[in-house]
């Protein structure tokens, strides 16, 4: 099982390679076999989401769970795996990002690399520097909120 936290800035070669921090790498599950499924996040999240082969198998069967006859199920699922490509990572370690996803997440020479439990996601740093400083609540009070952490 795979588990990602923290975060790097690399730099994005001219083909669309990002290294996959050290720290990172430890983390990743042998039954990974060092292959990722990628795809793209949600527009208000203008990210890519990298899951390893292992816990993408998990992901697909809470995928195979949803409706098909459903408008929205069928959406979500129809744009999900639509953006969704299989690398395997490189010698060096790096992920092959393919253009068309860099182009959404408007990814430049650099990409922020960032743990997310179960799969590390990718951003333009300064996107993603302008996503936390629109969120109106501080850190705090969404800990309480979604943990039920008490403030001390």
């Amino acid at each position: 099982m795979s588990f990602f936290k923290g975060r790097e800035i690399y730099s994005v070669d001219t083909k669309g390679r990002v290294n996959l921090p050290a720290k990172m790498r430890k983390n990743l599950s042998p039954e990974a076999n060092d292959t990722f499924v990628i795809t793209r996040g949600p527009d208000d999240d203008p990210c890519i989401y990298a899951y390893p082969l292992d816990e993408w198998k998990k992901f697909e069967e809470n995928l195979k769970k949803l409706n098909q006859f459903n408008e929205q199920e069928r959406f979500f699922l129809r744009t999900l795996l639509y953006w969704a490509d299989e690398i395997v990572l490189d010698k060096q370690f790096r992920i092959s990002v393919p253009k068309s996803l860099l182009d959404f997440t408007r990814i430049g020479k650099e990409a922020l690399i960032l743990g997310s439990m179960d799969h590390i996601e990718i951003w333009d740093p300064q996107i993603f520097e302008n996503y936390l400083s629109k969120k109106t609540e501080s850190y705090a009070v969404v800990a309480e909120s979604v943990m039920g952490i008490r403030k001390l």
